[in-house]
């Protein structure tokens, strides 16, 4: 293509480490100004790619290569990393590990000064570059007093200073609530259509990336690009089926519902949905679908009352909150960026230790209780299960926490391996740790906790950065021990999680706690959506363009029906 920026061809590329190839005889090109996503399951390939656009294969990632990578007309491999980030401005999932000035106005000057551009000119394109990402006024804030959608644009302002012509994206809506992940997705459209910039992003939240114009998405699966097509035809495909990657609940309900989706029916964005043809059948789907009630229960387990914290006695970060979770249940704890979700577990577990209010764990009071007591009844699991892990083998990181309490051996021996069985582990009790997947660390550190025998297991962004595939394990492991009873909070940002796998929401704003609720009901609350950074669910959207009238009716409706479709698939 003559105006291609982007082209791979035949190219494959095999890690040093690895005896197979990562990526296999990929041709790709894309376009200046285009916008591309690139999905795929875990393992797909689709970071190496990446990796080889910015440079980091090979000059930090070796291994072996054939074929071609060329960007802007020139291979890769006879560049360096310094060269090509110049042509390529690279956003982190992890906005803090890409940080490096202590305010916003340094972090984003960095590369001018690297650059040795004159103060007086780097003032005028830093001053220019925050307008453009809409953070003038933040210049000489601290880069730890600013929210996660804040971070996000100094990132972006940060790469985009040095007047790149291709921006590449690594997951950047994992780490943001919904309505901020929305409005990064509007920022990065905005300064697509200004700048004419390439946009390519690696992304698991389709639906969310869909919420602005794509102009194709490209599907990898184990090394090889499976599609390459505009998302109205991807998404009246079998493509993200077959390759374990979600699809939006709009379109999985219209398929529950019989349709049978097409191109022609603009699929890609609700706005532009034609829907007249499937109003009957999703009318019928919906009467014909009876929910069926989960039983109320009655048996409180934790208990929490008027509890009230700061940090250093400035400002509330929690303010006068109340709630009660019953033994058995599967909650989950919403609310934007800095809403109090992470701090409510922390001092529910006692890392921090709450100033007014009372906390019960099975009857007692542990409202005055040390780390150690409540770790008797309460375990919490980490986003990042590197922050958890501290030993070499499965086997010792999951009796870490028995032999600290002075426990027999023999009993620990018993415990763990009956864990590891739960768990689904078994066969790796005598593994390194480095030698599995993040998903079955993740199921470790989950060990670790669940040997201990608490009576409830508290986790953070369980499936931030999991393929449908693993995301889809991983919660029917959590819905497997919480049909054994187990007692489980969920701190997320997926809307998807809280629809499909709890009973319960609790959803945070400014340190409150504003409505404790099903989590449709949360969903179709316009109030609370905005106060808490929610997002509508696109299901509460298609049954106002089906002319369904009772919309929380419809939503309840095809949560029952999704869970009892899993459980038949199971």
């Amino acid at each position: 293509m003559e105006n291609a920026i982007i082209q791979f061809k035949d190219f494959t590329f095999k890690y040093r480490t690895q005896t197979e190839p990562t990526l296999h005889h990929i041709d790709l090109s894309i376009n200046q100004g285009e916008k591309v996503v690139i999905v795929g399951p875990s393992g797909s390939g689709k970071s190496t790619l990446g990796y080889c656009l910015n440079g980091l294969v090979p000059f930090s990632y070796q291994g072996d290569m054939n074929g071609s990578v060329m960007v802007n007309g020139k291979e890769t491999k006879d560049q360096d990393v310094f060269t090509l980030s110049k042509i390529i401005g690279t956003v982190l999932q992890d906005t803090d590990g890409q940080f490096i000035g202590l305010s916003v106005g340094e972090d984003i000057a960095f590369a001018l000064e690297n650059d040795k551009v004159p103060q007086t000119e780097m003032k005028t394109r830093v001053n220019d570059v925050a307008d453009l990402v809409d953070m003038p006024d933040y210049l000489d804030t601290s880069l730890h007093h600013i929210s996660g959608g804040q971070k996000q644009r100094v990132s972006l302002a940060g790469v985009m200073v040095d007047d790149v012509d291709i921006l590449l994206f690594d997951e950047p809506l994992a780490n943001l609530d919904p309505a901020t992940g929305k409005h990064a997705m509007e920022l990065i459209e905005a300064i697509q259509k200004q700048t004419n910039t390439t946009s390519v992003m690696i992304e698991h939240r389709l639906e969310d990336v869909l919420h602005c114009h794509m102009d194709r998405i490209i599907v990898m699966d184990e090394g090889k690009i499976v599609g390459d097509m505009t998302p109205d035809a991807l998404l009246a495909s079998s493509i993200l089926t077959e390759t374990h990657i979600r699809e939006p609940l709009y379109v999985k309900a219209l398929k529950y519902a019989g349709c049978d989706v097409t191109e022609e029916m603009c699929p890609a964005h609700l706005d532009t949905l034609v829907v007249d043809s499937c109003k009957e059948p999703i009318r019928k789907w919906t009467e014909s679908t009876v929910p069926q009630k989960d039983a109320i229960p009655t048996n409180p387990i934790l208990e929490v009352n008027g509890l009230s914290f700061a940090y250093d006695g400035y400002g509330k970060t929690l303010a006068d909150i109340s709630f009660s979770i019953h033994k058995g249940e599967m909650v989950s704890i919403v609310g934007k960026n800095g809403a109090g979700k992470s701090t409510l577990s922390k001092v529910i577990c006692g890392f921090e230790r709450n100033q007014t209010g009372s906390i019960h764990v099975a009857g007692e009071n542990m409202t005055h209780a040390t780390i150690f007591e409540r770790s008797q009844h309460v375990g919490m699991v980490m986003q990042n299960p590197n922050h958890m892990i501290s030993k070499h083998m499965i086997f010792d990181e999951i009796a870490f926490g028995l032999r600290i309490r002075g426990m027999d051996e023999a009993e620990i021996k018993d415990r763990v391996e009956h864990t590891l069985d739960i768990c689904g582990l078994f066969p790796f009790r005598n593994w390194p740790i480095t030698a599995l997947s993040f998903g079955q660390k993740k199921r470790v550190t989950i060990a670790s906790v669940l040997v201990l025998e608490p009576d409830i297991i508290i986790l953070d962004e369980p499936t931030a950065g999991q393929d449908l595939r693993h995301y889809t394990d991983f919660m029917t492991f959590l819905e497997e021990l919480n049909r054994d009873g187990m007692t489980i909070l969920l701190i997320t940002h997926d809307m998807h999680l809280m629809l499909e796998y709890t009973q319960r929401t609790l959803v945070l704003a400014d340190g409150q706690l504003i409505l404790d609720d099903s989590a449709a009901r949360v969903l179709t609350d316009q109030a609370v959506i905005e106060q808490a950074n929610l997002k509508e669910t696109s299901l509460f959207t298609l049954a106002e363009r089906a002319g369904i009238a009772d919309k929380e009716s419809f939503v309840s409706h095809f949560i029952a029906y999704d869970r009892g479709m899993r459980q038949s698939w199971q």
